[in-house]
């Protein structure tokens, strides 16, 4: 039986992750997932492609707040979990790739503690619910599809047997938080989940549309904030290349909101 085993969500975008036992599933993702975002002074999303150092930045939800501790400096900031702004706050505009999106800055106490951390410019902004970042249309399965702050879809899905699979051609074991998957099943065959066009887990629909390409950040040690070579790339270039991807893991829309626990079942619908 295929189950979901592993829930994650990274609230602030190329910061750590939190491991869940269960989530809601909103319109855009994850509740709480990829919501909040670093940007430079000129509004452009950082990255641990550009700075592996923001792995050592670890979210923890305590009750109605989210906790950021750097992982060295043991500093620790708290910002609401519902965040709020007054009418007269100006948005301003950030750029994930290239879409340009309207957000707030959460405090400019919060991103000055950022910036002294990290040693330059980093102002970290809010997706507030009336910004719409709509998925790519080529690969959205309704015109009302939109995401968060996440690259360019709102789940990614991946299978242990997969990583077990990748594990067993390299030298060295890779842990599953390289990959930043919202959801890791059991149960599956390796690369099997790349194949379901829609499937359910427990009560809600979810369509794969799109394998996921793969790039640096999957070389970066997220427990040490450093990259640490060149795999996994280097592994799945020999066997996972299409074009001038490589792939691992699916990306997914959902439909409807509800909640998703781990050990609820995912049963496939359609596949390819």
């Amino acid at each position: 039986m295929v189950q979901l085993s592993e829930i994650w969500i990274y609230p602030v975008k190329s910061l750590g992750g939190i491991k869940l036992q269960e989530a809601q599933v909103t319109d855009r993702g994850l509740e709480h997932d990829r919501r909040w975002l670093l940007v430079d002074e000129n509004g452009l999303f950082l990255s641990q492609r550009e700075h592996s150092e923001l792995a050592l930045f670890q979210p923890e939800i305590a009750g109605d707040f989210l906790n950021i501790t750097h992982r060295v400096q043991l500093e620790t900031i708290q910002l609401p979990l519902q965040q709020s702004f007054s009418e007269t706050k100006t948005k301003i505009d950030v750029m994930v790739w290239e879409d340009s999106i309207q957000a707030y800055e959460v405090d400019s106490v919060i991103s000055d503690w950022f910036s002294r951390i990290l040693g330059f410019s980093a102002r970290l902004v809010y997706m507030p619910e009336e910004s719409h970042r709509k998925v790519e249309a080529k690969y959205a399965v309704t015109e009302a599809d939109i995401n968060s702050f996440s690259d360019g879809y709102p789940f990614l899905l991946i299978g242990q047997s997969s990583l077990d699979d990748l594990n067993s051609r390299m030298k060295e074991a890779l842990p599953m938080n390289r990959f930043r998957p919202n959801f890791v099943c059991t149960g599956s065959d390796a690369y099997e989940e790349e194949s379901w066009k829609e499937f359910t887990i427990g009560e809600l629909t979810f369509f794969g549309v799109k394998p996921c390409g793969r790039c640096v950040m999957t070389t970066i040690d997220q427990e040490k904030g450093v990259t640490s070579g060149k795999d996994p790339l280097r592994t799945l270039a020999k066997y996972r290349t299409v074009g001038n991807n490589v792939l691992f893991g699916q990306n997914l829309i959902g439909s409807g909101t509800g909640l998703v626990t781990v050990g609820d079942a995912i049963a496939v619908l359609i596949s390819i």
